[in-house]
């Protein structure tokens, strides 16, 4: 039951510096919240959420829990009936929410994820039973479909300009939820010797808490398409200049300069990037409208080569990697079974997500010409994943099994933050809302048709150990396929090099 997937700190621009320093006027008086409530407030309402959301201690022992006393589950209802249930209602649930959540205005959707949580734990505690559990696995996914919610609100409440500033402590505050939860996790069941069951106690309290606190937030007044604004200085979706050479976003008004945020997810993505006039006014449309609104930017987004390289890699690898994150603690099991010896799966996930954090954090300062090598390092990349994940399949080690699976988290949110960079600086509009959810939603329909054929019991129903090598298999794909691709794309970059040279020297003879 886990998912992580990329996002960005991401917003839209209104027309010309004038509407711009209004907007500032207006944030400077009131905070961009209505009612004249500061910034600081939503945001540290948003972010004890979305800690206490994350601090769940019981969720790298999950597999461990199922399949011991309390639930008395077997191996493959486990793998092969109850997990596949997660990715369906994923799939079935986004875009749906998608819309429900601008259409609501983001803070019920936070209450339903609120509610889910504890609904999924109490169930974790004390549902029994096959189809109980699968149940459980829906209102997961249903947890999962509405994080966009978490990750959307506080672009419709703060002003453009602190979208970096309030990004990096909503993504800081789940980041340090979820890393204190699992050491807390292996403290509590190493030192202390606690069981699971006390686990998903801890867990329930935690994400109970974090309602409670949602109801805090206050309401947004305003959302991208069914509760926005326009004035007479009209918003559009502006056009913007990329400096190819450095991916730097050149804008009119300094101030609104950003770079998108972490990599890690999965699907959270904000919504709002609409501007705030000083005089406004509600425009109300319907979901008509909307469908063609979104169609128009799709094409008009995906027109882009280099966008749609590197939108291809997110969506195939995330797909790899929510299989290989969801079923991971199966693989440990059949390698180390918890019910014999002590494991260390929330130590690992810590470590993994830490040093996650610090190669995110270094992927702001690499530089490179991703134009030209991009696919390149997304093939040598992915061969490096592929064998990490051969590796954790093979050597039935499981010390060795947690270092490679550490290796393949931390190079995998290393790519998805340059992605997440690179198709930002690429888009000619400013919907990135809508590429990162086109391509979450297509990595879940992959991960669902992988889902199907290889691990549902109306499938193939194969052993933990052959989808692993499956996995492995796919990822080896994907590094082919960005291979052959880099280098007939460096090789015509060349060929028509040459050919500029071979005219200009023409031209000059």
């Amino acid at each position: 039951m886990e998912a992580e997937e990329g996002a960005a700190v991401l917003g839209g621009l209104g027309s010309g510096s004038g509407g711009a320093a209004r907007r500032r006027a207006a944030a400077a008086a009131a905070g961009g919240v209505p009612g004249g409530v500061g910034w600081a407030l939503p945001t540290a309402v948003l972010c004890s959420y979305g800690f206490f959301a994350n601090l769940r201690p019981s969720e790298p022992f999950l597999t461990p829990y199922l399949l011991g006393p309390d639930k008395n589950l077997s191996q493959s209802q486990v793998f092969n009936e109850i997990y596949p249930v997660w990715t369906y209602s994923y799939l079935v649930l986004l875009f749906p929410v998608f819309l429900a959540t601008d259409f609501l205005r983001y803070k019920p959707v936070i209450l339903l994820q609120g509610l889910s949580l504890i609904v999924t734990w109490f169930m974790l505690l004390y549902a029994k039973g096959l189809l109980a559990t699968q149940f459980l696995e829906f209102f997961y996914g249903l947890v999962t479909a509405t994080e966009i919610a978490y990750y959307s609100y506080i672009y419709s409440v703060v002003d453009l300009n602190l979208y970096q500033k309030v990004t990096s402590y909503c993504r800081s505050a789940a980041l340090v939820g979820y890393t204190v939860g699992s050491v807390c996790g292996q403290i509590l069941v190493s030192v202390v010797g606690w069981s699971l069951f006390i686990l998903n106690v801890v867990s329930l309290t935690s994400v109970s808490v974090a309602f409670a606190v949602a109801w805090f937030l206050p309401m947004p007044q305003k959302s991208l398409f069914f509760h926005h604004h326009h004035s007479n200085a009209q918003v559009s979706k502006e056009t913007k200049v990329v400096d190819c050479k450095n991916g730097t976003v050149i804008q009119d008004d300094p101030a609104l300069k950003r770079v998108p945020g972490w990599e890690e997810v999965e699907s959270k993505v904000p919504l709002n990037i609409e501007e705030h006039p000083e005089e406004q006014q509600e425009q109300k449309v319907n979901i008509g409208k909307v469908i063609k609104e979104l169609w128009q930017d799709f094409l008009q987004c995906y027109s882009s080569r280099t966008l749609l390289c590197w939108s291809v890699w997110w969506a195939l690898s995330t797909c790899g990697y929510l299989q290989v994150v969801n079923y991971i603690q199966g693989l440990w099991e059949k390698v180390l079974p918890s019910q014999s010896f002590e494991i260390y799966n929330g130590g690992v996930e810590a470590t993994s997500t830490l040093l996650g954090a610090v190669a995110v954090f270094g992927a702001g300062h690499i530089k490179t010409s991703w134009a030209t090598w991009g696919e390149i390092a997304l093939a040598m990349f992915s061969l490096f994943i592929a064998a990490a994940v051969y590796i954790m399949d093979t050597v039935h080690n499981i010390w060795v099994c947690y270092t490679a699976y550490v290796l393949f988290r931390i190079v995998y949110m290393l790519l998805i933050t340059i992605a997440t960079f690179q198709i930002a600086t690429n888009l000619s509009v400013e919907r990135y809302a809508l590429v990162f959810g086109v391509n979450t939603f297509i990595a879940l329909a992959l991960q669902t048709l992988l889902t199907l054929i290889v691990v549902d019991a109306r499938g193939l129903g194969l052993d933990i150990f052959k989808q692993f090598m499956i996995y492995a298999g796919y990822f080896a794909v994907i590094s082919i396929i960005f291979l052959i691709s880099g280098t007939c794309s460096i090789i015509m970059k060349y060929w028509r090099k040459e050919r500029r040279r071979n005219n200009t020297t023409e031209n000059g003879i």
